[in-house]
This record gives C-alpha cells, structure tokens and sequence, in this order.
C-alpha cells in the first residue's frame, strides 16, 4: 500500500498562509492552503489544454537542478513514497493553473532506466526530463523533442583528489596521466573526451555506482560527478572524506550541451501541442523565477526528498550550494537574445554535428539526413521570457 504523506507548506504559498496554517492538521492545511490559490489569466489556465495530471518523468530523484519544475509545484503537495512521485497543483507564479502535476523520481526509481524508455514504456508519461546527448542518441528507437532546457549547460565534471594530484588544473591534465578516470556507462562525454584527444579510451572504467567508497579508498583516480553536488556532499556529508576536491566542468572542454530538456516523445507532439503552447512559457518562467529566488522552492525539494526513505538524503545546504552554484557558474542563464529556456539553433546544429562520429561509433543508429531542429525546437517558447 503506498504511503503518502501531504506537506503542510506548499511551494507557491505567501508567509501569511505558512504562519497562519502551521496549527492545523495535515489534510486541514491542504485544504487551507489550495484555497488560497488565485486562478491563473486566461492564456495560463491549462484545464482545457492540458491533461488533468501532467506527468513527467524526472532522470533522478528530486534536487535543485530541476528547480525550475518544482517552482511550479503548488501547496497540499502529496509525496508518494511507492510510487516515488510527488503530486500537487500546477502554479503558474503562484497561481493555480487548473490542472495538477505529478513528478516521478528516476534513476533507482526506474530501475536506472533511461528516461526515454521509460517514456515509451509509460504512456501516461507526458514529458521526460533527458539530457542534450541522450536526445540525440535515442532519435532511432525512442525520439523525443526537447522543448525547453531547464539548464543552459551541464554540470558535469570530472574531480580528483588536489592532494594527490596538485599538478592537475583540467581534465586535459588527467588524459597526460595513467590515473583511471571511473564513469557510469551510460554517459557519453567521456567518449567524446577521448575522441577530443583529451582523455586516453584506456583510462575510462565504467564502474561508477554514484557511492563515494572507491573515491575515498583510492584517491588516485579521477571520477565522474556534478558541481552542484559531489564538491559539497564530499566535503560536507561524507565523513571518510571531509575536504575539498578539485574539479573542471565538461562543457568547459567544449562539451556544451543543453541539460534537463523538457522533453515530449516524437509521436505525442502535435496531439499535446496546445497544452504545450501555454505550458512551456510557464516553465520557462518558473525557471526563471526559481534562480532568482530559490530558498522557498529549495525547502520544499528537500521536504519533499526527505519523505520518502529510499531516497539519498538532501540536505538544506546542498539545496543552497547547489542553487548558488547553478546561478553563478551561469548553468541557468539566459541565452545571447535574453531568453532564457529557448534553443540557439547554431549551437544544438553543433552539437549534433560533434556527437554524431561518436555515438555512430559507439553502435547507435542516427538518420543520415537528421538535423538539430527535428530534436530541439523553440516552437512553443515565448523569447520575451528570460531572468531580471
């Protein structure tokens, strides 16, 4: 029987309500606070575009880097710890949009399924959340479009260990080395380091398992991880360790791709087509929003995570380092034109033009005729949009 525990403060809700509901009981205060919710304008009401629930499949349990889709979680959220999801009103700045969105945890959640199978396996899955690079290499059997990045660039890194290697600045540095550069098998920036010439294929064991043991027991080598988490959790949360690591981030390399693409399986575009034309503009918004101020929506991801056991605890500093961090290292930015969740066509046409000798090589089938704007279109995003 899934357990499902309702959060008493939901993301969209003033101080006013949080204060003056914090005696009531738990469905009490769901009632309390979705009252409270004004509706959205017109061009924001989803109810007659939009299905009831919009569903989307996230690539990892919850975390800041997909702030911009919690944002728009509303108040009397439920968290479904069977189902590994989380339930609430769709906001729209606050306000209540006419439909609900559910949010599904991935990775150990799907068995470390990709999201586009996932997708393919789940037809109640509207949206999945898929990297720049898995959009490409699931064209073949599993299309997706990506309809909006949550992220401008990827926080991916490769770290190491600055004391048992001081003389490492870049990943360039480990690839003149022998040091075994441990990844998970499924990521694709490490090929493309070593067809870049910057890492050796020798190099790379695809070993890695997300837990910091081999790390801490042989800090010789050099491992995968995200700026946004391991430079903290390492420090912070791993007592074995507790110190900094060094690291550079793969898209400082060249390896730009979009990351957290909203994306839409091939097949379902034209019939979601207007749900998405008033959806995408609110999720750019809210991302916007998000990285402006990300203190309230960062406390409900981390309520929302520590509901449900099986997920890797998340701490209040992680979601502020990661936030912080996201912001700073310009991950979540606007693009050249001021928007922000929008393609720049040049740059996705490239991508695909760098990725296609690597992922052909690795066994994956790309249409010889396949282009950048059939995987990622600007058609439902709204360029007016972008951060203050």
């Amino acid at each position: 029987m899934a357990t499902k525990k309702t959060q008493t403060v939901g993301v969209a809700v003033v101080l006013a309500i949080a204060l003056g509901s914090s005696a009531c009981t738990d469905s009490d205060t769901s009632t309390t606070a979705s009252l409270s919710l004004e509706p959205a304008p017109a061009e924001q009401n989803l109810a007659d575009s939009c299905p009831s629930t919009v569903t989307i499949q996230l690539q990892w349990q919850p975390q800041s880097d997909m702030g911009g889709l919690f944002q728009m979680l509303g108040p009397g959220y439920t968290v479904d710890s069977e189902a590994k999801s989380v339930t609430g009103p769709l906001v729209a700045q606050g306000k209540d949009t006419g439909v609900d969105i559910t949010m599904r945890a991935g990775g150990p959640a799907i068995g470390f399924q990709s999201v586009t199978s996932q997708m393919y396996v789940d037809d109640s899955i509207d949206l999945g959340i898929v990297h720049g690079d898995q959009v490409i290499s699931a064209v073949a059997d599993q299309p997706v479009v990506g309809i909006s990045p949550l992220l401008k660039y990827s926080p991916a890194i490769l770290m190491w260990d600055p004391e048992s290697h001081p003389d490492w600045k870049s990943i360039a540095d480990i690839g003149k080395s022998d040091a075994t550069v441990v990844v998970s098998k499924e990521q694709i920036f490490p090929q493309w380091l070593v067809s870049e010439g910057l890492l050796k294929s020798g190099q790379l064991d695809t070993g890695y398992d997300g837990a910091p043991a081999r790390f801490v027991g042989d800090p010789e080598i050099a491992q995968q991880g995200f700026a946004n988490s391991e430079p903290y959790t390492y420090e912070s949360d791993t007592p074995a360790w507790s110190k900094p690591v060094a690291y550079q981030l793969v898209k400082d390399t060249g390896y730009d791709i979009y990351a957290s693409n909203v994306s839409v399986r091939a097949d379902k575009v034209e019939a979601l087509s207007p749900c998405l034309d008033k959806l995408v503009p609110i999720i750019q918004q809210s991302t916007a929003d998000y990285i402006s101020a990300p203190s309230v929506t960062d406390s409900a991801i981390v309520d929302i995570v520590s509901q449900d056991t099986s997920f890797t605890p998340y701490s209040e500093g992680e979601a502020a380092f990661s936030s912080k961090l996201l912001k700073d290292q310009g991950l979540i930015a606007n693009e050249a034109d001021g928007s922000v969740g929008t393609y720049d066509p040049v740059r996705t046409q490239n991508n695909l033009a760098e990725l296609t000798p690597v992922l052909t090589g690795g066994g994956a089938r790309l249409p010889a005729d396949l282009t950048a704007d059939q995987l990622f279109t600007n058609r439902f995003t709204d360029p007016s949009i972008g951060i203050a």
